[in-house]
């Protein structure tokens, strides 16, 4: 197998265990809080991403630590604030259906980053994100767009919507910040994570998973979305540019609808419209333009010399 194939099939596995993180998720909060989930799942793979971190990119830790008060805010929204809502909302909601309204990220992130940055994203990309959001409303009304002024979203509506916003954010502000080694700049944020809620653990309780279904899905979590997903896509990297590499963002949606229907979940029609909507969206905005256009990529800042872009702690 030739470097590249191995680069495409690294970006692919990548993406089939983020979207694990959707199904697995659903499962474990049957039986741990959304806090516990965050908690247990960083604490967990804390260890191997310091190992990973030295390993590949032998950092000099003084150095990003040095950066603490940025890696503490990424670590509160893109650690946290993320996982806290996105947990939250598979308690009431079903893994597909939450990640199709997180499919819509990339579009939004590129759209606010039109406004902040001033990044040009082209007629395409303009397009794209219309597209996008366009698919999302289909999704969030169930294929009638009238409901918007006459009913009220869901719990599990608004935390998803929460949590792009802030995994907006989180991205907005990572391309602003510092240039630092990508897995070595999760490992301090996770750390930093870990430390401020084992602090407030003891008020709010840590719940345990006792049966093996909790079990399995944490583990799942904290190694395979948490520390694989991220060492394969970063070796990826060195084979197929961000940008590109960026478009197999989407297939989080696909896997997660596999995973969600070899589970037993149903899928409508108005969500498998509003998916291939919002992807072929996503897609618009993402792909490298031409000419003058400049598409604002999805995977931008990731890379082995850039700080974390859109997706290190998925």
């Amino acid at each position: 197998m030739s470097r590249r194939n191995r680069a495409i099939l690294s970006l692919v596995v990548a993406a089939a265990f983020w979207a694990g993180n959707y199904v697995f998720g659903h499962v474990a909060v049957e039986s741990m809080s959304p806090f516990s989930i965050v908690f247990l799942r960083w604490a967990i793979a804390l260890i191997p991403l310091v190992l990973i971190a030295q390993l590949a990119e032998h950092p000099d830790w003084r150095m990003v630590i040095g950066h603490w008060r940025f890696l503490l805010f990424q670590g509160v929204l893109g650690m946290f604030a993320y996982n806290f809502l996105l947990y939250a909302a598979l308690h009431v909601s079903t893994a597909f259906a939450a990640s199709l309204i997180n499919a819509a990220n990339p579009a939004l992130i590129a759209l606010v980053a039109l406004v902040v940055l001033h990044e040009r994203i082209g007629w395409r990309g303009a397009v794209g994100i219309a597209l996008a959001l366009l698919g999302v409303l289909v999704v969030l009304t169930r294929g009638d767009i009238g409901t918007l002024t006459t009913s009220a979203f869901g719990s599990g509506t608004w935390l998803m919507l929460g949590a792009i916003a802030v995994w907006t954010v989180y991205s907005i502000a990572g391309r602003m910040g510092p240039k630092l080694p990508p897995v070595t700049a999760v490992t301090v944020q996770a750390a930093f994570v870990v430390a401020g809620l084992a602090a407030v653990a003891p008020f709010v309780g840590v719940t345990i998973p006792k049966d093996a279904p909790g079990v399995a899905s944490l583990l799942f979590i904290a190694i395979f979305p948490s520390c694989l997903s991220y060492v394969l896509w970063n070796t990826a990297l060195d084979e197929i540019s961000p940008g590109k590499a960026g478009v197999f963002l989407n297939l989080i949606t696909l896997f997660t609808a596999i995973w969600a229907l070899a589970t037993g979940e149903t899928i409508s029609v108005s969500q498998i419209v509003g998916g291939l909507a919002i992807i072929v969206g996503v897609l618009l905005t993402t792909l490298p333009g031409h000419g003058k256009e400049h598409p604002v990529e999805a995977g931008a800042g990731i890379s082995k010399h850039a700080t974390h872009g859109d997706v290190e702690s998925r």
